[in-house]
Order: C-alpha cells, then sequence, then structure tokens
C-alpha cells in the first residue's frame, strides 16, 4: 500500500500539527498494558492517529462480563485471546501500524522485554500491583508512564515522567521505597480487592484521554497532565472535572 495512505487516513487531524510533530508519532512505539476496558478503546485512538508501533499486551480472553464497556468485545469474540482481537482490529484500522503481541501477564522477570525501548507506556490495568511493577520498570527507564483508572463512574488520568512523583509517591502506597519483596507483593495485591462496578462510557472516556496525552507528549503539542497533577471526573456530575495536585 503506497506510503501517502497513511496521510489520507490521518487528513483530518493534520491541521492541528506540522508533518515533522506527526511524523514523530508515525515513528513512535507505544506500549499499551491491557487490552480490555480501558485499553481497547485505548489502542483504536492510537491507530486511528497513526502511531507507528503499539504492543499489545494482555493474557486474558473476552467473556460476556466485557460487553457492557470493552470496545473489542463482541459475542464473536467470546473467549478469544484480547491482544488478537486487538490487533486484527489495529490492522483493519490502519494497516501502517506495526503490532508486536504478548499474550503473557506482566512481571518483573519479563516486563523489560515487553516494554522493550518504547517511547511511551499506557496503563491499562486493572490491579495496583502490575501498574507498581510497570510504572518502576517505566521510570528507571525514563519512559513516560501514562496512568489511568476507574471505579463505578469515577476516572482519573495522570503522566509520570522520570524526574516527577512516582506512581508510588503519588498515591503513598505499601510499596514505596521498599524492595518488592514477597510480603510487600502480598501488601500490594491487597490494595486492589475484587472487580471493580464500572459502567460503559467511564473506561472509554478515560481511554481516549490517555491516547490524547500519549499523542501530546509524543508530538509535543499541547499541556500534558503531569503528576503530580491528576485529572479526575464522575459522569454522574459533569460538572465535577477538574485537574488537582496530589
Amino acid at each position: 500500500m503506497p506510503d501517502d495512505r497513511y496521510w489520507e487516513i490521518i487528513t483530518r487531524q493534520m491541521p492541528l500539527v506540522t508533518k515533522e510533530e506527526q511524523e514523530k508519532f508515525k515513528n513512535a512505539t507505544v506500549t499499551v498494558i491491557g487490552c480490555g476496558g480501558i485499553g481497547g478503546q485505548t489502542i483504536e485512538m492510537l491507530a486511528r492517529m497513526g502511531v507507528g508501533e503499539i504492543r499489545l499486551v494482555d493474557e486474558d480472553i473476552f467473556d460476556y462480563t466485557n460487553l457492557n464497556r470493552q470496545a473489542l468485545s463482541s459475542v464473536d469474540t467470546i473467549g478469544k485471546d484480547k491482544s488478537e482481537v486487538a490487533a486484527k482490529k489495529v490492522k483493519s484500522i490502519n494497516p501502517y501500524v506495526k503490532i508486536t503481541r504478548f499474550s503473557e501477564h506482566v512481571d518483573e522477570n519479563n516486563v523489560k522485554k515487553i516494554i522493550g525501548d518504547s517511547n511511551l507506556v499506557i496503563d491499562a490495568l486493572d490491579n495496583v500491583l502490575t501498574r507498581v511493577i510497570v510504572s518502576r520498570f517505566a521510570n528507571e527507564a525514563k519512559i513516560p508512564f501514562v496512568h489511568g483508572a476507574v471505579h463505578g463512574t469515577l476516572g482519573q488520568i495522570s503522566v509520570f515522567l522520570a524526574n516527577t512523583k512516582s506512581y508510588e509517591e503519588m498515591f503513598a502506597l505499601p510499596s514505596c521505597g521498599k524492595d518488592l519483596t514477597d510480603d510487600v507483593l502480598n501488601e500490594l495485591k491487597n490494595v486492589t480487592s475484587g472487580a471493580p462496578p464500572v459502567i460503559g462510557p467511564v473506561p472509554n472516556m478515560v481511554s481516549c484521554m490517555q491516547a490524547m496525552e500519549a499523542y501530546k507528549i509524543i508530538t509535543g503539542i499541547g499541556k500534558v497532565t503531569v503528576a503530580p497533577k491528576i485529572l479526575t471526573f464522575d459522569l454522574l456530575d459533569l460538572a465535577s472535572f477538574s485537574i488537582e495536585e496530589i
């Protein structure tokens, strides 16, 4: 397929950026850890905005409980690998995006292999323990870590850089400043308990915001929500949208 088709796909956004800025995004590698509620829509937006490579990470398969919110899920994808479905969706949207896929759980042993030398990592996770592992690696490798989380009708987004407060510091986690011993790992596991309630628009709102934060960071346009600032909202109260500092 000729390269000019790439530029045709993103025609409508080009009045907002220079070609040089878009080239940065076209050459960037973004790792999205989680292809479900938050990750699905994030992945789709990155593809539609013309990112160069997406590293898709998820060990899970789709089930019926995903249908209320996960953009990549459908009755036809029940029982199928989330990262595989995500890869096919990306290629159906933008065949210029390179895909690297990992159908595995992220831990201390494989986090370096999975993230590699990505330009940016997006947190589409559903547990604190894995967030700590990923955010620590990202911080050490000086890779921007775009955090997003949801609960019920609440959402939050923040960006952690090498010179900002860390994810653990900002949320005063029990692991902060400690080695990840078995005792600390167990404490972190207890921070996340069970599947949180969630309604469809909330993770998808967080997804779109995370994708835009990634675009701003890589292209250099706009203001990024950098820690200790955090964008929060409650979709039951549209007046609740705010940027606070923790």
